[in-house]
């Protein structure tokens, strides 16, 4: 069997997004005025963007919670997944950023099911009131665990938690790895493994981003101590 080099798994990326995300003009402008007003190109790729919205669905989700909202790229997928009266609500600490996003969102059509809290997530979070029924955590990944705990503490039995980032191409596993963001993934996954609020798995991705992954996990107990 070959083994998966970047000039590879970018075509298989790109065969599978054609095939089964398909092109939205509305969506591919999100991303060109998220370039041109000089946000980082980190937002998720099409197919995942897409494997977010279908967990949305599937999981019946009427409120969701997103930590990181950049320009609204990954907000809107999960904005259209709603029902009739659903909302987003997405954290952003940047306020450049957030008012990116409102106009790609407004664009979208989506603006009213989902509202955007500037601020630190860490500051935030505090503040909100579930439950929510699927959180994304695609934020600073050194709060990883501060995310996780507030996923818990406004989720329910059953609420989707899915957290992005978590290969950082295969640095994680790398016990020479020690930069901030490479331990706070692993925080964040070890709390996963270990609390029992959480019923976790984690898959690695080879896309349009590189190589990378995500955790999805399920919330037992949402009174549980951790």
């Amino acid at each position: 069997m070959p083994a998966p080099t970047p000039d590879g798994w970018r075509a298989v990326d790109t065969y599978l997004a054609d095939l089964l995300v398909g092109h939205d003009d509305v969506l591919e402008q999100a991303l060109r005025d998220q370039d041109a007003a000089g946000l980082p190109s980190i937002e998720v790729a099409p197919v995942n963007a897409k494997f977010l919205h279908l967990l949305a669905r599937i999981a019946g989700a009427r409120r969701v919670l997103e930590i990181g909202t950049l320009g609204g790229y990954s907000t809107i997928w999960l904005a259209r997944a709603l029902p009739e009266g659903g909302r987003v609500t997405t954290i952003e600490a940047e306020p450049a950023n957030a008012d990116v996003a409102r106009r790609n969102l407004a664009r979208a059509g989506v603006q009213h099911r989902v509202e955007i809290v500037v601020g630190r997530g860490a500051d935030v979070l505090p503040t909100l009131t579930g439950p929510f029924d699927l959180v994304f955590i695609d934020a600073d990944k050194e709060s990883n665990t501060i995310y996780l705990d507030a996923a818990a503490r406004l989720g329910r039995p059953g609420t989707v938690v899915v957290v992005d980032n978590v290969v950082r191409s295969g640095r994680v596993a790398d016990p020479t790895a020690r930069d901030t963001q490479v331990e706070g993934v692993r925080r964040g996954l070890e709390m996963l493994g270990s609390d029992p609020r959480f019923d976790a798995t984690a898959l690695q991705t080879l896309d349009a981003k590189g190589w990378d992954g995500i955790a999805v996990a399920l919330l037992t107990d949402a009174d549980a101590p951790a």
